[in-house]
């Protein structure tokens, strides 16, 4: 299997897990938060959707997703590229308002497809490539691809565990 190979099959599982974390889930439980400061379902496929969609428009040198259309609008915030979700504080999550289900879905879409465009073609020496050199080490293409696709499986795994306590109910 070649790498690019090998990064696709990893990416191309998440649509499949962000629609099963989301699909059927009403307004009010996509914002349910489960506890004081929790991370509600809507907001935790939101931010992995954001995450991606910010760094590979880095990768890429273009425009975020996120920022065009009325991506935002759709969640009830502004289309603010460095607006993540990273360091939320719980007025902030609370503040992530997807209209539905198929918005979360729809967003998560767009960005997938972007990812696999970058994915498509690559090669062992394009993941040497340094994208990061305010880390140390300098991050490379491959670290970075890597990190994105771990922060998504994580916060999609959460968001599959708060629909879980939403439906126990």
């Amino acid at each position: 299997m070649n790498v690019s190979d090998l990064l696709t099959e990893a990416y191309d599982r998440l649509p499949d897990l962000v629609r099963a974390a989301v699909d059927g889930l009403g307004p009010e439980q996509l914002r349910h938060q489960p506890g004081p400061g929790g991370n509600s379902v809507g907001w935790l496929v939101w931010h992995l959707s954001r995450v991606q969609d910010h760094h590979v428009a880095d990768l890429l040198d273009a425009e975020q997703i996120w920022v065009s259309g009325d991506w935002a609008g759709r969640f009830g915030l502004t289309p603010d590229p460095d607006d993540t979700g990273y360091g939320h504080s719980p007025a902030q999550v609370a503040a992530v308002r997807p209209e539905n289900a198929q918005a979360l879905i729809d967003y998560y879409q767009a960005v997938a497809a972007r990812t696999a465009s970058l994915l498509a073609g690559l090669g062992p020496a394009d993941l040497d490539r340094v994208v990061d050199e305010s880390w140390d080490p300098p991050v490379t293409l491959g670290v970075r691809l890597v990190s994105i696709v771990d922060d998504d499986l994580q916060h999609v795994g959460q968001a599959a565990y708060v629909r879980g306590l939403i439906e126990a109910g």
